[in-house]
């Protein structure tokens, strides 16, 4: 009797150890999906951005349209982007268009100091921040997610129920990595 009371009180700790695994998998899982939707509204409103900067430039850079071109079918790219993966590669290609743009602005005293440019050039940067921190969120989101899906023994839970890893969102900057070179 007393082994049938040992077998019925394992039987729901296994029980609700399950529900316990199932419960902060879905905890995660909902954290992640959440980061990711912050990534995309700073996403978006960075795309949002782009076309009023672009318009600022070519007011002052007329002869500049190579520029403009690969700025706006880097944007297109980047709004079309699908997983995580695909968009981080597509925003990479889109930064250093953006790059290209400023290089230009840089050309065109009048066009530093115009107000609406200086505007458009903080309010980018101000999103550049929030997508950074965006990022981490997420990324650091997807770590536990993983970790949790990946370890023993909540991975048998979360493999039963079809949990997958996700992808991080990985921007390259290769100017961070690369070592500076000093010279005297």
């Amino acid at each position: 009797m007393n082994f049938l009371y040992v077998i019925i009180g394992l039987i729901v700790l296994i029980i609700f150890w399950a529900i316990a695994v199932f419960n902060s998998l879905i905890r995660l899982k909902n954290r992640t999906d959440e980061a990711e939707s912050d990534i995309d509204v700073q996403l978006k409103r960075r795309h949002d951005l782009i076309p009023n900067l672009v318009e600022t430039v070519k007011g002052y850079a007329k002869h500049e349209r190579e520029a403009f071109e690969s700025v706006t079918q880097a944007r297109a790219r980047a709004m079309g982007a699908q997983g995580m993966k695909e968009k981080a590669q597509a925003e990479n290609a889109l930064t250093n268009t953006l790059k290209t743009l400023f290089a230009v602005a840089e050309a065109y005293p009048d066009l530093k100091a115009n107000a609406n440019f200086l505007e458009l050039q903080r309010e980018l940067s101000d999103t550049e921040n929030k997508v950074q921190a965006s990022r981490r969120f997420y990324n650091g989101n997807v770590r536990d997610l993983n970790i949790r899906i990946e370890t023993f023994p909540s991975r048998v839970i979360a493999g039963m129920l079809g949990f997958k890893k996700r992808e991080f969102f990985e921007v390259e900057v290769p100017a961070e990595r690369e070592v500076p070179e000093v010279k005297f």
